[in-house]
């Protein structure tokens, strides 16, 4: 059988229908876009998209300067990498320091020329680490390296959207402030002293934003609050053959036992509270803690008389907060025979209670997300998200997190970012601040 080759013509005739398919449905979908973005904005996507090449190397810039929270020199040294950034924006930029007993280096302010245009707007990111060390590496999008989702990546969505809105003449006469700050893995102490200008910010804000990581497509209205106790037991000591008679009673680590029992029993199934008892030490002799270590003697036939253990409290309110600690007191109070017990606790970081203001911002940032055809964003669960900074000012104002960079493993080796999805969160931030300052 003779076989005939195909012809270029006869083969573009075949795909012609298909093409012109394609060409349809990309400008009716560019037209339908072009339709919900006004001209402004669409100069904003079309400068992000031309600088997405720029973050990567930024991102390595500040992902090899290691700056875990006690590091002062190192987070001072971040700090002065954004500030240089900021400075070329022409916001007026600032380094406020904390006392040199607090062990902190402190915050870095941004701000527009006060202007009376729109909202007020407040953003918030950090620059410390958990860990030290690991150094930027590219595979692929994938951007490796020690803080780089937690959350240099967040400040860099926070700086190229407002490098996007600069370009195009769009900051004038707005009111906008950054702060990113040195300490948020760990505040420093009194937290009156280390978050007091973020208080006198929020004061004068409207609302704000926070940049930790974002978590597929949504963004958080509401995270939980942590704080930590310490709960002490006694008892008498003496031979374990008269453990639970009228001399000895239960001795010590019964006691401890039993009330670690009763709080699991009667309040673990509360939704978004939870408890961790993380270290326990107990015995006959040289009981003690030392911060998170412990040390402690005891021998099989001796009653142990002291116990010490330490946890953490989580809760999405304050309310729900002291009602747990209540509880907790009272399973405390309720001794064994000759024992005894007392339980403290340390107030952390407050939670980020979820309230309808937040979802109207939320409400907000879904609009822009859908203008510009990445779809509604979410609320995500506050039981997915631990403490975070935004939660000492969000009762003050509406406010909302999780708009930073995607990734994983922070607060572990392998910490990493995902550079692909970069351009869609900066273009969502850039255009909800174009409309949230008009």
């Amino acid at each position: 059988m003779k076989t005939h080759p195909i012809s270029e013509k006869s083969t573009m005739k075949k795909w012609l229908p298909v093409l012109l398919v394609f060409v349809i449905v990309t400008l009716c979908q560019t037209s339908a876009l072009a339709q919900k973005l006004s001209a402004d904005e669409q100069k904003l996507v079309t400068y992000i998209d031309a600088h997405a090449a720029d973050i990567a190397p930024l991102l390595e810039k500040v992902v090899n300067t290691e700056a875990p929270t006690q590091n002062v020199a190192g987070v001072k040294a971040i700090g002065a990498i954004y500030r240089a950034e900021f400075d070329k924006l022409g916001l007026t930029t600032k380094w406020i320091d904390m006392p040199a007993e607090m062990k902190r280096a402190g915050h870095l302010v941004a701000e527009t020329a006060q202007g009376t245009q729109g909202k007020r707007v407040l953003l918030l990111g950090h620059m410390d680490t958990v860990l030290s060390g690991e150094k930027f590496r590219l595979e692929g999008t994938r951007a490796y390296g020690t803080g780089t989702s937690d959350m240099q990546l967040g400040n860099l969505v926070i700086l190229y959207a407002l490098k996007a809105l600069h370009a195009q003449g769009l900051l004038k006469d707005t009111q906008i402030a950054v702060m990113i700050t040195g300490d948020e893995e760990a505040s420093g102490k009194p937290t009156a002293i280390s978050r007091g200008d973020m208080i006198a910010y929020a004061k004068r804000s409207d609302l704000v934003l926070s940049f930790e990581g974002a978590v597929a497509n949504t963004a958080t209205v509401g995270r939980r609050g942590s704080s930590s106790w310490t709960l002490e037991v006694t008892g008498v000591t003496g031979h374990s053959s008269r453990i639970f008679g009228p001399q000895f009673g239960g001795g010590a680590i019964f006691e401890a036992a039993r009330i670690l029992n009763q709080f699991y029993e009667t309040l673990h199934g509360e939704k978004y509270l939870t408890f961790n008892p993380s270290v326990i030490v107990g015995g006959s002799s040289d009981v003690a803690m030392n911060g998170a270590t412990g040390t402690a003697t005891g021998k099989t036939n001796v009653v142990p008389d002291k116990v010490i253990v330490k946890g953490d409290l989580r809760f999405i309110s304050e309310a729900q907060k002291e009602a747990a600690r209540a509880k907790m007191r009272e399973i405390v109070a309720k001794h064994l025979p000759r024992t005894d017990a007392k339980i403290t606790f340390e107030d952390g970081i407050p939670a980020m209670t979820p309230k309808p203001d937040n979802d109207a911002l939320l409400a907000q940032l879904s609009r822009a997300s859908e203008d510009l055809g990445f779809g509604k964003v979410a609320a995500l669960d506050p039981g997915e998200r631990g403490a975070g900074d935004i939660a000492f000012i969000s009762h003050l104002l509406p406010a909302l997190d999780g708009l930073g960079g995607k990734g994983g493993n922070s607060h572990a080796p392998g910490e990493w970012g995902d550079l692909e999805s970069m351009p869609m969160l900066i273009k969502r931030t850039a255009v909800l601040l174009y409309r949230l300052t008009r």
